[in-house]
């Protein structure tokens, strides 16, 4: 995307440019007999980095991150036995965007979606990434939808751009008779104009919401808020080498957790229908978190849903922000954690959906990477009937290496590790309702791979129905899988299985745990470096409870890869 994305608006982040001084000072002590051969490599290092901090398009950064690979040692430091090093230099524009969408539903009544959407740039003046839309305002908390935002930006002079936009995602909410979300697909279109200040920009446009087999539909004003960031990574290719990087790479966070917890709702609160909440409910869900403070502070995104209890398609999304200390070690952490967010569904009165959750956390870093959590909080609904005391444990994956977390050094060094982004759209052949109904549904998610080394790899979903008369079903699931190498066409192949909570829309899911297990092929284009991803699996998806019920299933995916630094791998 064009110079609003563009990473020169970062002077506080030189730690790119020094990590690649570094890798060519390497390649001159080992590889050069003198000075005079050295020259050109330590030459070469400032050239190719300048392009990335500059106005430059991500088409030129490409070219600047061949130019840094084609500079590095590619057979080793001291050796042809010793692993081959890559250092991180595709550098591309990125922003976070924040907007909120006055919507007037068919009733008269009046909400408003607030969306979050992440962007990175895939030329000079697009960028493309994953979205979330929720309600935030009235009585319609639990109106969710996730997917993906296309945005094309134009440099109008000085500190000003325009931008148009399309949304597609899935998902629902409270229905009604006269409130439907047909079967579950959204269309947001956007035009607007925007101010840069800094790091940051801000503007104003207008934008339709829009449910096609459905009758939610609006055209009004929307104000948007953004920051500029870069998107840092590795080739595909060079996944399981030694690399290094002097920043965060991918999306920057620094590990992904998942969690199990169960929630006791408090005196007063209440179904929508007016009947009071007194039963437990289990919740299974993720979160990603970022460190800073050398790893004392945090902030993260979590995203969950019930799993037992009765509240099937329920599901909150938070934001998390929270402090530690050590004690007796600076692996033993006490500390706190506040979190605001959106939640409904599941037949609770959450109001708006505004959700706000306080209370103390205990972590351990293992020695050996992961890291095991324990938290209790207290969330309350301000504007809805509902307020409970929660208690949950986590285990979190280091995405990148714990010295970073705990000490933020300028450049690390660990093992590339594939991550890839999919548009998922899964085909369920037979969904059984709560009416004793049965019809297909097509959904639309977004997926995540991350490898974790020889065969294994992680694998998260989470998405709605887009198609048929589930509008309002939403999934979010993660699990295991194994793959082969790379083949000959580029074709892989692989299977997974993942367990995580579904449910609204009418369909019978019990109380919401869910698995799902596929086998898959994918073709990963003519090259180990290409990005494309297109994956197609075959498999069986199944209710936990209930009369657990299940339904053949088959998924297309369109998926985009690229290399971050992970924990060094024992060799």
């Amino acid at each position: 995307m064009s110079r609003p994305l563009a990473p020169q608006r970062f002077p506080s982040r030189p730690l790119l440019l020094c990590s690649a001084l570094m890798a060519a000072g390497a390649q001159a002590q080992v590889q050069a007999p003198s000075p005079a051969s050295a020259a050109p490599a330590a030459a070469s290092a400032p050239a190719s980095t300048s392009s990335s901090t500059s106005t430059s398009t991500s088409t030129s950064t490409s070219t600047s991150a061949t130019s840094m690979s084609a500079s590095l040692p590619r057979t080793g430091l001291s050796g042809d036995d010793k692993p081959r090093l890559v250092t991180a230099t595709d550098s591309r524009p990125a922003a976070f965007e924040m907007n909120w969408t006055p919507l007037k539903m068919p009733t008269g009544e009046t909400t408003a979606l607030l969306g979050l959407n992440y962007m990175v740039a895939v030329n000079e003046d697009w960028g493309l990434g994953p979205a979330f839309y929720g309600a935030a305002k009235g009585n319609y908390g639990g109106l969710f939808t996730a997917g993906f935002t296309a945005q094309r930006r134009w440099r109008l002079g000085g500190d000003w751009h325009a931008a148009a936009g399309l949304y597609a995602g899935a998902g629902g909410g409270v229905s009604s008779d006269r409130v439907r979300a047909g079967g579950g697909l959204m269309l947001r279109p956007e035009v607007s104009l925007r101010g840069e200040f800094g790091n940051w920009y801000a503007g104003v446009g207008v934008a339709q919401v829009r449910f096609p087999s459905g009758n939610i539909k609006d055209t009004g004003w929307t104000v948007m808020v953004g920051r500029m960031d870069r998107f840092l990574s590795f080739s595909p290719a060079d996944a399981g080498l030694d690399g290094r990087a002097g920043d965060r790479t991918g999306m920057g966070f620094d590990e992904i957790a998942l969690s199990a917890g169960v929630e006791k709702p408090r005196s007063g609160s209440r179904t929508r229908d007016g009947r009071e909440l007194t039963g437990r409910k289990g919740k299974a869900g993720a979160d990603l978190r970022q460190y800073f403070g050398n790893g004392a502070s945090w902030w993260g995104l979590e995203a969950s849903g019930a799993a037992s209890g009765g509240a099937d398609g329920y599901m909150e999304i938070l934001a998390n922000a929270g402090q530690d200390w050590g004690v007796f070690s600076e692996r033993l952490r006490v500390g706190g954690q506040l979190s605001v967010g959106l939640g409904g569904g599941g037949n609770l009165d959450t109001g708006g959906g505004w959700l706000v959750r306080a209370g103390p956390t205990l972590r351990w870093i293992t020695p050996w990477g992961p890291t095991l959590r324990l938290d209790a909080g207290y969330m309350r609904a301000p504007w809805g009937h509902y307020d409970a005391l929660q208690v949950r444990a986590s285990l979190a994956l280091p995405l990148e290496k714990t010295s970073r977390v705990l000490n933020s050094p300028p450049l690390e060094s660990g093992t590339v590790r594939n991550q890839s982004w999919y548009l998922s759209m899964p085909r369920f052949k037979e969904f059984k309702f709560k009416d004793g109904s049965r019809d297909a549904v097509t959904g639309l998610g977004i997926g995540m791979t991350r490898d974790f080394g020889g065969p294994w790899y992680g694998a998260a979903q989470a998405g709605s129905a887009a198609f048929g008369k589930a509008g309002a079903f939403s999934y979010g699931m993660f699990g295991l899988g194994a793959q082969t190498p790379r083949l000959a066409g580029g074709f892989r192949f692989g299977a997974e299985g993942m367990v995580g909570a579904a449910g609204g829309g009418g369909v019978s899911v019990g109380g919401g745990a869910v698995t799902q297990g596929e086998v898959w092929g994918q073709w990963e284009g003519r090259s180990a470096r290409d990005r494309l991803r297109v994956k197609v699996g075959i498999g069986q998806w199944k209710a936990l409870g209930g009369d657990k019920h299940s339904t053949p299933m088959v998924s297309l995916n369109i998926g985009w890869a690229f290399g971050t630094l992970g924990p060094a791998a024992k060799r």
